[in-house]
């Protein structure tokens, strides 16, 4: 099995809006609203990212501007109550920044935007400089791939490494994504790693298998 992943490098942002440190609060809301994005990276005079400053942390200035929390909500949302009163990006960022390298596969951006709960990830390298930014739109460019280069790819990957001919004769055809494998297999215990590596396939969106009764399964 040769087949590449896509990594993020392939889908990422690279013209990417930034704050400073020193950023005032009414200027992250203007290149937030400017830019149509929901967070912005916050970077240093290197271009190092310290923090994400995001619409969830400029929100709580809102939130809080005519309350007086009780004592229980002081308690349980001091973080939040610490940036209503702030005013600059160093003040109000989420630090340390979640980041992602522009040469981790799409899998693992998405599994770490999932489990954060976030809809970008600012893309660093080695030093920790700013390369673009990934996001959950950006992860599902995959699925706009052409259904014949998914279909010569399952070819070449799947069918001829798993259902070698002569004794196998599989058809492979793709709509939209949707991958039928037809025709005839010798060994059908075959059909759920088939599956499974069909589905690895970017683009891939479903599998159906059309096979043929002759199809046997070999004991």
């Amino acid at each position: 099995m040769t087949g590449t992943p896509h990594i993020v490098r392939d889908v990422m942002t690279c013209d990417v809006a930034v704050v400073g440190r020193a950023a005032a609060f009414k200027d992250i809301v203007r290149t937030l609203q400017e830019r149509k994005v929901s967070a912005l990276p916050v970077v240093d005079d290197g271009d190092r990212v310290l923090g994400v400053v995001s619409e969830a942390d400029l929100l709580p200035k809102e939130e809080f501007r005519d309350s007086d929390p009780d004592r229980y909500t002081q308690l349980r949302r001091l973080s939040d109550l610490a940036k209503a009163g702030s005013v600059t990006a160093g003040e109000l960022m989420t630090r340390p920044a979640l980041t992602v390298t522009a040469d981790a596969t799409l899998a693992q951006a998405a599994r770490t935007l999932a489990r954060a709960r976030v809809k970008r990830l600012p893309v660093v390298d080695t030093e920790g400089r700013l390369e673009g930014v990934v996001s959950r739109v950006d992860l599902l460019k995959v699925f706009l791939r052409d259904d014949e280069e998914i279909a010569e790819e399952v070819r070449r990957e799947v069918v001829a490494y798993l259902f070698p001919l002569p004794a196998s004769a599989v058809r492979v055809d793709v709509l939209d994504g949707v991958v039928r494998l037809g025709g005839r297999i010798r060994d059908t215990s075959l059909v759920p790693v088939a599956a499974r590596l069909v589905r690895a396939v970017e683009g891939v969106v479903d599998v159906v298998f059309e096979l043929d009764e002759q199809s046997t399964s070999v004991v």
